[in-house]
């Protein structure tokens, strides 16, 4: 569920200018956008069910789309405080702070696990391949132009009952907020999206820095 929260978050956060009417010209300029968008960073903060409870959220993301490179650093839950994952195309570095250690996984064996390291990061940087999973709808928009907010829905193609709403706003077209919520209507998820910045002149190297006194582990 943190995986399909960072995922289209991070969608929504890159869709582009202009006055999408539909789902579709919102997903049209998200292509645009990201192939343009040489970095992407923002702060993800609420509450989500995690192991059964719910739980305070807040995470920092930033990203290099064109290098399908991401970092996603834990200020909560308190159980993954100060944790970090980095992820690209090939695998993912989780550091996890209490032990000082760096496990590695390969992408594709990480996607394919689940709990933390499960995250498939590697779909942050494909809008394409990320939509071909869900299907999105505009169920409305709200607001005089200029600062008109548009509410999408996206729902998984594998026939999971849960369903995602993405608030966007239009001034700055960056997301304000969404909600996870099961097949009962049970609210999973509530976050809000805050520091919303691009082209900070963010460097891979940055990105990929992890403490170099740390144990690897390769999983």
């Amino acid at each position: 569920m943190l995986s399909r929260m960072l995922s289209l978050t991070l969608l929504a956060a890159l869709a582009g200018t202009g006055h999408a009417q539909t789902a579709q010209d919102i997903v049209n300029k998200v292509d645009a956008t990201q192939r343009a968008a040489k970095d992407v960073s923002f702060r993800l903060a609420g509450t989500a069910t995690l192991d059964t409870a719910s739980q305070k959220i807040d995470v920092l993301v930033k990203t290099i789309p064109a290098q399908n490179l991401i970092r996603v650093q834990f200020n909560a839950p308190d159980a993954l405080a100060d944790n970090i994952v980095v992820a690209d195309k090939t695998e993912v570095r989780q550091y996890l702070y209490l032990t000082n250690q760096v496990t590695v996984t390969s992408a594709k064996k990480a996607a394919d696990s689940a709990g933390l390291t499960g995250l498939d990061f590697t779909q942050l940087g494909n809008t394409a391949s990320m939509l071909s999973n869900y299907t999105v709808k505009l169920l409305g928009t709200t607001g005089a132009a200029g600062k008109r907010v548009f509410q999408l829905e996206a729902t998984p193609k594998s026939g999971d009952s849960s369903r995602t709403l993405v608030w966007i706003t239009e001034a700055g077209w960056r997301p304000t907020r969404l909600q996870v919520t099961d097949g009962a209507g049970k609210t999973l998820a509530d976050m809000t999206v805050s520091a919303f910045k691009t082209n900070a002149g963010l460097t891979a190297a940055a990105l990929r820095q992890l403490p170099k006194d740390a144990e690897v582990i390769r999983q």
